[in-house]
């Protein structure tokens, strides 16, 4: 099991090969297997091979990321804790690092991810639990949550255009207005 925090925390004043070289600490597989998993953490952020001897502070957010997440592949976990992988970065990055977090997850690791980018989780689970205040507020299927009238109102910000305009007494008035004009 390994962790990768919120906050994308990598070692600023080391570089990028280094950082990955820590991930592998007390790794199993010797050489053989750091070899390998630095190849997998490559293949799936190339940026960090070009990178490679650039100190890791210096590096985007997103780029930061990616770091972090690789770091840990290093260990070759068979579980993956991400914590907020999306917190902060620009929609595109985000999109690239859930899709990278798909791929992890399709070639055998398993991941727990806790992300307050709902439409995001959602995509990326089996199964999904929504937070309330701390609380368990709802569970199940992820497809099903996602498909949910409240959980699309309350977390994904789908608005029912209707009820919208009825809740809003100038919008009522513009559609009575326009059947009028018509």
């Amino acid at each position: 099991v390994v962790q990768v925090p919120e906050g994308r925390q990598v070692f600023a004043r080391m570089t990028v090969a280094d950082n990955l070289r820590a991930g592998a600490l007390g790794a199993r597989g010797g050489r053989k297997g750091t070899g390998a998993a630095l190849a997998r953490v490559h293949e799936l952020f190339p940026v960090l091979a070009d990178r490679a001897h650039q100190r890791a502070g210096l590096l985007s957010g997103g780029e930061q990321q990616m770091l972090a997440m690789g770091r840990a592949l290093m260990a070759g976990p068979r579980l993956l804790l991400l914590d907020e992988p999306s917190l902060g970065l620009a929609p595109l990055m985000a999109a690239r690092i859930a899709e990278t977090v798909r791929e992890i997850n399709a070639s055998g690791t398993s991941v727990m991810l806790v992300e307050q980018n709902a439409a995001i989780a959602l995509r990326l689970a089996s199964t999904a639990y929504v937070l309330d205040v701390g609380e368990v507020a709802l569970s199940g299927p992820a497809d099903e949550l996602a498909a949910s009238d409240e959980v699309r109102r309350r977390y994904l910000g789908v608005v029912d255009e209707d009820a919208a305009a009825d809740a809003d007494p100038a919008a009522r008035n513009r559609r009575t207005l326009s059947r009028w004009s018509a």
